[in-house]
């Protein structure tokens, strides 16, 4: 996709590249795939946009599904990883991409895409150089989630933002969008590729002087995730615990570009 960035002198819309990153999502790929393309279709008119689908390391047909998808519609794109790790997709994805923002979404679309445009548009008016999803403030609507899972939660957050004095309350939410500067110098920092790359990302991002803004959703527990708790937790503390004693990834080190342009307006 040819760049639309008004701030790059790119012509055309500004495009878009949503990351749908799949493990063995045979049954929910080819109906919510469809489903987010037929939204972005009528509520994102004004961007030039695709849905990828990032396959990693899948072993039933979830790929098959991919590629069908793919051949259907010319706005899905399917890429292929051998091997598995949700933060190892998205890196892959993003920096392969040309957009001018990308963003990812859970496939089981447990958010509710009505916060869609709210994301997008927030990077894409330069309010934000990262807009994330959050399910801890204040307007924000979560159902049918197990007390465990909410205590984790919102334990978690006060882990994080005792540690690294973060002003971000929800790290993990699935739905995030980000400019190109962001892909460009503060992905390639990022160390994890799983799980916790969305708590790196973010921290690492706050802490190079990147405006990360919360968009409040409604959100609806899926029963068949594939997120388990204790080893999660347990990864997430030991990336907490690299990034607070190993040291914090400073752009000054890549080119000097860590003051973000982006207008702080929710703070």
């Amino acid at each position: 996709m040819p760049s639309g960035d008004p701030e790059a002198g790119g012509p055309g819309p500004t495009t878009l590249d949503m990351v749908l990153p799949v493990l063995n999502e045979e049954v929910d790929l080819p109906i919510n795939a469809r489903v987010l393309h037929d939204f972005m279709a009528e509520r994102l008119g004004d961007y030039e946009w695709r849905v990828v689908v990032a396959d990693n390391g899948s072993t039933d047909s979830t790929l098959d599904v991919a590629k069908e998808l793919s051949q259907e519609f010319p706005r899905i794109q399917c890429i292929s990883l051998e091997h598995r790790g949700r933060g190892r997709a998205l890196r892959h994805a993003w920096t392969e991409s040309k957009a001018d923002i990308v963003g990812y979404m859970d496939v089981d679309l447990s958010t509710d895409l009505e916060a869609l445009p709210t994301l997008v548009d927030a990077v894409r008016n330069g309010t934000c150089d990262i807009a994330t999803g959050s399910r801890l403030i204040r307007g924000a609507d979560v159902k049918r989630r197990p007390f465990k899972r909410e205590v984790a939660s919102r334990g978690y957050s006060l882990v994080f933002r005792t540690m690294f004095l973060t002003k971000f309350r929800d790290a993990q939410c699935g739905f995030k969008a980000l400019n190109r500067r962001t892909v460009e110098n503060i992905v390639p920092l990022v160390r994890n590729q799983r799980w916790f790359f969305d708590t790196e990302m973010l921290i690492l991002a706050e802490k190079n002087g990147y405006v990360v803004r919360e968009i409040p959703v409604k959100w609806t527990d899926d029963p068949d995730t594939r997120v388990h708790i204790a080893g999660t937790a347990y990864e997430d503390m030991r990336g907490l615990l690299r990034l607070r004693f190993g040291g914090l990834a400073r752009l000054a080190k890549l080119s000097g570009e860590g003051n973000s342009p982006a207008k702080n307006t929710n703070r």
